[in-house]
Formats: C-alpha cells, structure tokens, sequence
C-alpha cells in the first residue's frame, strides 16, 4: 500500500509558476507510473503528467511545453513544476502510483486567476 502527500498548490496569476510535489510513503523506485492528474469544477478527472521508473514521460497536449513531471527516488517524491500557468489550468491536482493497485492523493488545489 502507498499513502501519497501532495503540497504545493495556491493562487497564481496568469503567466506564473507553481511546483507541486507528492510525497509517497514507500520507495517509490519500483512503482510502475507515478502521475499527475486533474479535476477542474463540473469535469471528469483528466491526465496531466505521467514518468516511469526509467523516466520516460507522457504530458497531455494542453500542458506539453509549460509543464513538468520529475522524480526523486531518494526522496520518495514526484514534481509537477508548472509554468507559465492559464487560468484553465484550474483545478485540483492529484498525484497516483500505480502498482498492481492504483493509489491516490488527497489533491491540492490549484487557482489560476488575475
């Protein structure tokens, strides 16, 4: 079993940045895909960011370019660093591990208004 932490969220303008991280419970170096997911009001939870253990990742098209997915094995800790944010980037965002079971965060909120 894996407990994730996400940290990071808050109330940015347009044009600016946040870096989220979750923080696993376990190692994390043998988890097959560590991700970022979102959920903005009135929408089905969406991919955003996946890495693997050999560090290959996957962005959806709306954020390719502006973010970032990384892991520190050391740490047990998956980034999400987001830059250049738009005020469709609201939403909470929410870190999974994936095993033979799938596990989720409690999500961290993410505001993107001027």
């Amino acid at each position: 079993q894996v407990q994730l932490v996400e940290s990071g969220g808050g109330l940015v303008q347009p044009g600016e940045s946040l870096r989220l991280s979750c923080a696993a419970s376990r190692s994390i170096s043998t988890i097959a895909t560590m991700g970022w997911y979102r959920q903005a009001p009135g929408k089905q939870r969406e991919l955003v960011a996946t890495i693997t253990p050999g560090d290959n990742t996957n962005y959806a098209d709306s954020v390719k370019g502006r973010f970032t997915i990384s892991r520190n094995n050391a740490k047990d800790t998956v980034y999400l660093q987001m830059n250049s944010l738009k005020p469709e980037d609201t939403a909470v965002y929410y870190c999974n591990a994936k095993t033979i079971q799938s596990y989720w965060g409690q999500g961290t909120r993410v505001t993107v208004s001027s």
